[in-house]
């Protein structure tokens, strides 16, 4: 059956229609708004995945490059099946608010597909993406507990506006994500200009609002064509067996919970669950992966109950208090930056690598076409950093996610390009984790910039935030461990400086939070922040006042646009002959703006002068030295500077007269010559009888009447030798 559904966002139509296309999908719902539609499908597998215990979702977003009529860059000229970053971060857009609404104990095998088919570089496909999602799904046969919907909220010059277009949030001082049911916010991503918890707490909300009219037409989509969901019953649990794993795990998880350190504390766990499957003996056989399960949860309950009813965390800590901290700066000696950050049993070792704009980093983008990335940030969560043996492969999804969470947050600090011309790169790699690493790679990286010498404006910090919801009791826990993390009702991710916010990211369990619990959770967040900001502060306040020794020195100068294929050469010749020459890195603007980097200083001057040289104009009335390289009749052309010549004409030789060039000159000789003028063709006119000494009067000089003579006769020829009758 087709359906059409609308409603206006920004004064252009918002729609979404199914029955038309992808009739075999369980779910698809066709989205536009403006010239941009993106097609999302949801189909769910007809037999469960035996002996699993997680939801088997799967959620992929992909840009076709045709959508923005673009033909793709790679080699083999089609989309390939490694999603960029942003095809990747979009995918974790619409997965975060989506899982939590999946039915427990699902395990039919679900995608989600996301193809973005036309873009107007107007409206961006993601929120349409994310909406989508949530139609396909809720009027598809699978259980989910829907609908869903996401804006984009912007603010420019004070007003906010959901849905922003690309051209407003060029000007915007917010750019937050929020998705959210009929009654709560369910997820926030994003970030903002040190803008304070209360602006930012009104924005969420406002977007909030913004997002009911999507609620709204999806549930009209969802009566005129949503199917029968599919029968589904949730695993029954075994309350015979729960009872006697509670009755024999009592004693062992209190003692589980009295130890502090992550890996003690797992470790007896561990001889828990094996002394409750002992214990149980024939009971359990077969049924060991259930025990230990139940054993977890009831783990968990435990944790939970300490922490609402008691105010009492695993690591003893009370709800506001962080974790001690450590912080070490300049441990690498030939990094340009470095710091070591550590808070609690989570450490991030954070690198910074300054280079120059040809190190920048080329982002081809269907919503942007091509750009150029300035500063990156990357995290490493390698196996070791939480005791794993796991093969090495290439960024996850939760690296690549984590990573730009950091950089939108460090971003906002950095100085522009204009006054620090380099390229930036800072690596986090995590050697100890529980919990809140991507937090502890913002403070290294914050670190590591300053310790580098980058001027940024002010240093940043970030903290965790979690919730804890039982009933009527709301506990707010700050900088939260991996245990919290994972049995805890949120993660609501805070960071920025001591001005204000610059990026958020939170995740939910539960239905939803509403205003109040977020409005607290912010403002203990603060606190947090600036308590850790304190911390760093004692190691280094500010960036130190030079770069690396080893960094590349940037030398920026001008030269005119016209000027620009002197350097280059024909094929890249000169510029790779001075780079090879000096050992520079040499790059030139379409502007004329050319920027040398080097590490020694002698061979950047050298670079410097070479580039110079090239590009220098000739001045009337300068002196040069140069070399002879062509001999005419006439005169002698004299190269005063590399590429350039001008000519020397005979009777500017010398103050007597010159009968053949080669009398006075010859190929090769090195002279000093004066520039006498230069023609609205550019041609160079010199002398070099300029810089001689005039002759003494009356010796025949180019002022005497024998020379005027000589000159008459010269101009005559060999047949009227006679001076004028006089």
């Amino acid at each position: 059956m087709y359906k059409k559904v609308s409603t206006t966002i920004n004064g252009q139509e918002f729609a979404i229609e199914t029955g038309k296309v992808a009739k075999q999908a369980g779910g698809a719902a066709w989205v536009t708004h403006g010239d941009t539609v993106v097609l999302v499908t949801a189909v769910a597998d007809q037999g469960t995945r035996e002996g699993i215990d997680f939801l088997p979702l799967t959620v992929d977003y992909q840009e076709m490059s045709y959508a923005a009529g673009r033909i793709p860059g790679n080699f083999f000229r089609r989309e390939m099946g490694r999603p960029s970053e942003r095809e990747t971060l979009t995918c974790r857009i619409i997965d975060r608010p989506i899982r939590p609404r999946m039915p427990k104990g699902w395990t039919y095998e679900t995608q989600v597909i996301a193809n973005v088919y036309s873009v107007d570089k107007v409206n961006d496909p993601d929120m349409m993406a994310l909406t989508g999602a949530s139609a396909a799904l809720s009027i598809s046969d699978v259980p989910f507990a829907g609908p869903l919907a996401g804006v984009r909220v912007g603010r420019v010059n004070g007003q906010l506006i959901i849905n922003p277009t690309t051209e407003q949030r060029a000007s915007s001082d917010m750019d937050l994500v929020v998705a959210g049911s009929r009654n709560a916010v369910v997820m926030v991503e994003g970030g903002a200009n040190f803008l304070s918890e209360q602006e930012v707490l009104e924005a969420i909300w406002f977007g909030h609002a913004g997002l009911q009219p999507l609620l709204d037409i999806q549930e009209e989509l969802m009566a005129a064509c949503g199917k029968p969901k599919r029968a589904f019953t949730p695993p029954v649990s075994n309350e015979e067996l729960l009872a006697k794993v509670t009755e024999l795990s009592a004693a062992g998880i209190a003692e589980v919970l009295a130890v502090r350190p992550k890996l003690e504390r797992y470790a007896k766990l561990r001889e828990v669950k094996k002394q409750v499957v002992e214990a149980l003996g024939e009971t359990a056989l077969g049924k060991e992966g259930l025990v230990k399960g139940m054993v977890d949860h009831l783990e968990a309950d435990t944790m939970r109950a300490m922490i609402v009813d008691q105010s009492r965390r695993v690591d003893g800590r009370d709800l506001t208090t962080v974790r001690p901290i450590s912080c070490e700066v300049g441990l690498l000696p030939r990094t340009h930056g470095s710091a070591l950050f550590t808070r609690g049993e989570t450490q991030a070792l954070v690198t910074c690598t300054l280079g120059t704009s040809g190190d920048e980093q080329r982002i081809e983008s269907v919503t942007q076409g091509d750009v150029f990335r300035r500063f990156m940030l990357h995290y490493n969560f390698p196996p070791f950093s939480v005791n794993e043996a796991k093969r090495l492969g290439g960024p996850t999804r939760r690296d690549i996610g984590h990573g730009a969470l950091a950089r939108r947050a460090v971003g906002k600090v950095l100085p522009d390009k204009a006054a620090f011309p380099y390229s930036l790169r800072v690596v986090s790699d995590v050697l100890e984790s529980n919990g809140s690493s991507s937090m502890a790679t913002i403070c290294g990286a914050s670190l590591s910039l300053m310790d580098a010498g980058v001027p940024v404006s002010a240093p940043v910090a970030g903290v965790a935030m979690g919730l804890i919801m039982e009933g009527e009791k709301v506990a707010v826990l700050t900088d939260i461990l991996g245990d919290e993390d994972h049995l805890g009702d949120m993660d609501f991710k805070v960071a920025g400086s001591a001005q204000g916010i610059a990026a958020v990211q939170m995740d939910i369990k539960i239905s939803g939070i509403n205003k109040e619990v977020m409005g607290r959770a912010l403002m203990q967040a603060r606190d947090g922040r600036l308590h850790i900001l304190g911390e760093m502060n004692k190691v280094i306040e500010r960036p130190r006042g030079d770069i690396s020794l080893f960094a590349p020195r940037i030398t920026t100068i001008k030269i005119p646009v016209e000027k620009i294929k002197d350097i280059i050469g024909p094929g890249g010749k000169i510029i790779r002959g001075i780079q090879m020459e000096t050992g520079v890195k040499i790059d030139v603007d379409d502007d004329g703006t050319v920027r040398v980097a080097a590490v020694d200083g002698d061979s950047g001057r050298l670079a410097l002068q070479m580039i110079r040289d090239l590009t220098q104009e000739a001045e009337e009335g300068a002196v040069y030295e140069g070399k002879v390289v062509r001999i005419m009749d006439f005169g002698a052309f004299v190269e005063i500077m590399p590429g350039r010549d001008g000519l020397v004409h005979i009777s500017e030789l010398d103050h007597t007269r010159v009968r053949s060039v080669t009398d006075v000159l010859k190929e090769g000789d090195i002279v000093k010559v004066k520039v006498l003028g230069i023609d609205d063709r550019g041609k160079v006119r010199l002398s070099r009888k300029a810089l001689l000494p005039p002759p003494p009067p009356g010796t025949g000089g180019d002022d005497g009447p024998g020379e005027e003579r000589r000159d008459y006769r010269d101009s005559r020829g060999d047949r009227d030798r006679r001076p004028p009758r006089r």
